[in-house]
């Protein structure tokens, strides 16, 4: 069955770094698109970021453009997110998520799968 299994979540000063890392399972890694999500404490889902399934296309939240990366290794089934310049406010459960279909439309919020997430805290 479908799994996905995120990692690399911790603790980080503002203004630091860290990369998670999202290991999927069974399904055709390269023919989805995939996408980053986060829930901070008390708060609903955020849609973080997205990409195609090969690459070609990524797409990123206003509260993380420029601060954070989205890849993917498809050799490696495996999706990528690069935090940088880390905010107090980035502090959250994040999951990856499975696009529903394997059409590069863009609609990152048609998923049906999603891991059960990685928390980052970031803080003094």
């Amino acid at each position: 069955q479908v799994q996905l299994v995120e990692s690399g979540g911790g603790s980080a000063h503002p203004g630091g770094s860290l990369k998670l890392s999202c290991r999927a399972s069974g399904f055709d890694f390269s023919r989805y698109p995939m996408s980053w999500a986060r829930q901070a404490p008390g708060n609903g889902v955020e849609w973080v970021s997205g990409i195609f399934s090969d690459g070609s296309e990524t797409a990123y939240a206003d509260s993380v453009q420029g601060r954070f990366t989205i890849s993917r290794d498809n050799a490696k089934n495996t999706l990528y997110l690069q935090m940088n310049n880390l905010k107090p406010e980035d502090t959250a459960l994040y999951f990856c998520r499975k696009a529903k279909t394997t059409n590069n439309n863009g609609n990152w919020h048609d998923y049906d799968k999603w891991g059960n997430g990685i928390l980052v805290t970031v803080s003094t």
